[in-house]
Parts: structure tokens; sequence; C-alpha cells
């Protein structure tokens, strides 16, 4: 068992695009919507949310294979949600990942199509499991629903939207991201705790921690959108400043959005500190979090 993010990653990032894109190729679909599926699944990307799943599985010394599967659902969810998000009709982007989205390459219909194929195909692969008891598939899907829909990260985006033509306070930008980003880091921690059997204290524990964690991803997001670049971020830079959007910096100025983002670090920490096990790669993964792209 690895206790350095780097042996973490080297151990586990191949298994997941490996079992990504493997359950990709093998569904029966005309072969333009797969590889325009596989065009944004390959297109780059840090796996963070698949990482979370085995590092929580790795805490609770869980090796099953499914944890492979899971974190490849969720990262199907993800990067559908990052081709939606740059269609002309929400963000308008043509950059993403260092790379053109996936609307400028396929086109609009297409690129709808294939996020659409993503989303569903991630919860099949999860009903398809073998070595996992129905209820915990059960359980698994019902969260998933719960992350990626209107519970979740769709409503989020909704608030998003809505925000876009007004200025939010703190606290309606927090249910924003608590929402959009935070809720698909939220399954991630969880599901690998689901996984692994972990107790009832032990999940509260982690969806805390997953609060903090989303919250503190998403003001990092907010604090690169001005100090970073479009090379260094994959994506266009700038862009919230450009549009008045209401971001953590724009309503705590850049300094108080950095002592934000370290009151979640510090949190989410002292969260960890109440588990029993190794929780070296979840703290590693806290930090690169909050220090990632600098």
């Amino acid at each position: 068992m690895t206790n350095t993010l780097k042996g973490f990653i080297d151990e586990h990032l191949l298994q997941i695009d490996d079992e990504l894109y493997s359950l990709v190729e093998k569904i029966i679909a005309p072969n333009q919507l797969k590889e325009s599926m596989l065009y944004s699944l390959k297109a780059g990307g840090k796996r963070i949310r698949p990482l979370f799943v085995l590092a929580v599985c790795q805490l609770f010394n869980n090796k099953q294979h499914e944890a492979y599967t899971v974190a490849s659902a969720i990262e199907m969810i993800h990067t559908y949600s990052l081709i939606h998000d740059d269609l002309p009709s929400m963000d308008n982007d043509d950059l993403r990942r260092g790379k053109p989205t996936n609307h400028v390459v396929y086109g609009e219909a297409l690129a709808t199509l294939a996020g659409d194929a993503l989303n569903t195909l991630s919860f099949g692969v999860i009903a398809r499991m073998q070595n996992v008891s129905p209820d915990k598939k059960v359980e698994l899907i019902n969260l998933l629903s719960i992350a990626a829909g209107a519970e979740g990260m769709v409503g989020g985006q909704v608030l998003d939207i809505d925000g876009e033509t007004r200025t939010l306070n703190l606290e309606e930008l927090e249910q924003v991201h608590v929402n959009k980003t935070g809720a698909l880091l939220r399954f991630s921690i969880e599901s690998g705790a689901v996984l692994s059997g972990a107790s009832e204290e032990e999940r509260k524990i982690l969806v805390e921690y997953a609060h903090h964690i989303g919250l503190a991803f998403q003001i990092q997001d907010d604090i690169l959108d001005i100090e970073g670049t479009s090379e260094e971020l994959g994506k266009t830079a700038g862009k919230d400043v450009a549009s008045n959007k209401s971001t953590y910096p724009s309503i705590l100025t850049i300094d108080g959005a950095k002592t934000k983002l370290n009151e979640h670090y510090e949190i989410a920490n002292t969260l960890l500190e109440k588990l029993k096990g190794d929780t070296s790669i979840l703290k590693e993964l806290t930090e690169y979090i909050v220090r990632r792209n600098k």
C-alpha cells in the first residue's frame, strides 16, 4: 500500500483509465458516438474524483476491482458535465484541457448526445458490477443520481446560471458550489465508504470532509481564474472577471478568498484526524486541491 500521493497516482491512474476506456469501448453503439465520448474522456484531466474513490477505499484496506468501476462512473458524469458546460448555449467555450472542446470537433448535436450517453452509461456500469451486493449497488446509484442531478450538480448549474444575472452574496454563492462542484466530490468520497462498508460515524465524517473540500476546490478555481493562464489551466482564463460573475474573490477580495480557502483546508484536515487508519493520501489530495497549479 503506497503512502505518498505520487506513488498512489502511479499505482492507480493507468488502471482507472484502462477501466474507463474499456467500459466505453465495449458498448454497442454508433462508432461516431463512441469516438466523441472517448475524445473527451481521453483529453486529459487529473482524475481527482476517481482518485478520491480509491483513496477512501485504501483508507479501509478495500482492494475491490469494482472501485475502479465506480471511479470510472464518476469520471463519466464529470466529463459529460464539461461537454455540456462548453456548449454555445452554456459557457460557449472552445478550449478544454488544452484541446478544442467536443462540440468544436464533432458539432453541437453529437457533443450533446455524447454527454447524454456518458451520463446514462455511468449508472449502467454500476448496476452491472458483479461482486457488489444488490443493496450496495442500489445505494450507489441513488447517491449518484442525487449528486449528479437536480438535487446536486444540475441544480447547482441552474443556480449558477441564475446568478449570472445578479450579484450573489456569500451564502448564495456557497449554495451554488456545494451543489455544482461539491456534490460530485461528495459522491466520490462517500462511494468509497459505501464500497468499503464504513460505519455510519465514519461516513458522516467523510461527508463533512467532502463538503469543505468541495468549497476549497471551487475557491481555488476562482483564484486561478484570476492568477492563472489559459496554458496552465487548460481552459480560457479570466472569463469570470470578464463576465462580472460572482466569485469568491469578487465578494471577499483575492486575499479574503485565500483566507477562506485556508479555513476550509484546515477544517478538512481536522476532520481527517478523527478517522482511524492511514489518511496520508487523503491529506495529500487535500493539499493538492488547495495548492494546485501554483
